[in-house]
């Protein structure tokens, strides 16, 4: 998916960067701290940050002759339910962050692939392509609550972890159902035959 954007950047948006206090020089940097409520849509189908949850950017930013480096960390949280056995689960995330945005007008060898390479529109920065791909990128398509969790049942859909030991269901191959039928009948006294007589 390109990364260059078509729109216009507003800078009162939460992952938005304005690098105009960063020096041009290549080699200068700039510490860029901040905790933005978490976008839409950052997860997958069974975990994500929850909308609008605190997430921590604890970045760098340095120019270099390209455009601007930003590199880190992005820490948040995390919900959704285990796909074995469908508990809740809720934990903490912390992932590494590492992206080259080029100045607008860069054509380097590393800048000219508009699909790999963010542009820059101005001084601004536009970090949410890059803290989505970093976050969903690091999460299990199949989360467990626990490593070990045992998961539900497949007959009676109870969590294994509450059941017995010995919990078991009879499988019973259902072409023998008749022969299990007669067998659990009563038996019935066979009738005498008077013998025939000669």
């Amino acid at each position: 998916m390109p990364k260059t954007l078509q729109n216009h950047l507003d800078p009162r948006q939460p992952l938005v960067v304005d690098t105009t206090k960063l020096p041009r020089q290549p080699g200068a940097t700039r510490a860029f701290k901040r905790v933005v409520p978490a976008p839409a849509d950052l997860g997958l189908e069974l975990i994500s940050a929850p909308e609008g949850s605190d997430l921590e950017l604890d970045l760098s930013l340095t120019s270099v002759s390209e455009g601007v480096y930003v590199s880190g960390t992005v820490r948040g949280s995390l919900t959704g339910e285990c796909g074995r056995c469908l508990n809740e689960i809720s934990e903490s995330f912390e992932v590494p962050l590492a992206e080259l945005y080029a100045y607008a007008d860069s054509t380097t060898e590393e800048t000219t692939d508009e699909d790999e390479v963010g542009r820059m529109q101005g001084d601004l920065i536009d970090l949410e392509p890059a803290v989505r791909d970093a976050v969903v990128l690091t999460l299990p398509t199949n989360p467990v609550c626990r490593p070990d969790c045992p998961g539900l049942c497949p007959e009676c859909g109870v969590h294994f972890d509450d059941l017995p030991a010995d919990h078991s269901h009879e499988e019973a191959d259902p072409r023998w159902a008749a022969l299990r039928n007669l067998a659990e009948r009563p038996t019935a006294a066979s009738p005498q035959h008077p013998e025939t007589e000669n």
